[in-house]
């Protein structure tokens, strides 16, 4: 004990020098919004490098449930394009969006790190500015929607999840005219409840929860779910849903990030008559 503070005592200069840098630096980060995107960027970059050989490892253990997932996905994907060829309506679609500019591409990448039982969840993704993916794109999975990409950097994105209070996704019932926003309440990962659906609703069971198509981020019909139970809301006008989420989050290992190409186009004009209303 003795010659550690006499090692101390003879470094101190050192030392005191080593905890002012460190002060200093977070400081300037602190105060700095400009420092603070950097450093943020640099650190994602970074520990998306690290996330990335740790899922090296992870991905051999949930490989069965992985194989399971695909193997599904493929087969929707078979039963989808064989259901198109007998409807000539989806046929029709198709040539078209040959012929002209497809509205949405989906841009492939893996999972590298995830959180699923916090209050506020996110994962991250090893594609980046790089690949086109930018802030605000929605995310799916191989079974239904994942969440909204939050954050960039060259090579890797996070994306938060719908397991996260400030995420609302406007969703409705299959084959009805009513929407709300879906929201998660920090409990079991496997639920969210769709909120402010009229209760005049004949709610049926097991009915298919999916993206109502309104805004810029998700097509229409994007699978979330399916109706678990359903209460009325305190001033009986309106109903709470409990919604079985159809994407396992311990098991997902590839998503989709799905890019507009009318967006700019859409939100441009919207924003023309925001800007004509106020005036």
């Amino acid at each position: 004990m003795i010659n550690l503070w006499r090692f101390i005592s003879r470094f101190n200069a050192f030392f005191f020098l080593i905890i002012y840098l460190v002060i200093s630096i977070t400081l300037l980060i602190k105060n700095n919004d400009f420092q603070k995107a950097s450093v943020y960027n640099s650190s994602n970059e970074i520990i998306g490098g690290i996330y990335q050989k740790v899922n090296i490892v992870n991905k051999y253990l949930n490989l069965n449930l992985v194989n399971d997932s695909l193997a599904k996905e493929n087969i929707s994907l078979h039963n989808q394009l064989k259901s198109s060829f007998l409807n000539d309506s989806i046929v029709t679609k198709i040539v078209t969006d040959t012929i002209n500019k497809v509205k949405y591409e989906y841009i492939l990448s893996e999972v590298v790190n995830k959180s699923i039982t916090s209050r506020n969840n996110y994962l991250t993704i090893n594609r980046g500015s790089k690949a086109g993916i930018k802030k605000g794109m929605g995310v799916i999975g191989p079974n239904g929607i994942v969440g909204i990409v939050w954050n960039v950097t060259k090579n890797f994105s996070s994306i938060q999840s719908i397991l996260h209070e400030d995420t609302r996704i406007t969703s409705s019932i299959e084959g009805s005219p009513y929407f709300g926003p879906l929201i998660w309440e920090g409990k079991d990962p496997n639920y969210v409840t769709l909120t402010d659906i009229p209760n005049q609703l004949n709610l049926k069971p097991k009915a298919r929860v999916v993206t109502s198509g309104l805004g810029v981020i998700f097509p229409k019909g994007v699978l979330i779910g399916i109706v678990d139970k359903a209460g009325v809301k305190g001033g009986g006008s309106f109903l709470d849903i409990s919604v079985k989420l159809s994407t396992n989050f311990y098991a997902i290992e590839y998503v989709y990030v799905i890019k507009n190409n009318y967006q700019t186009e859409q939100e441009t004009l919207e924003d023309a008559n925001k800007e004509s209303v106020n005036d």
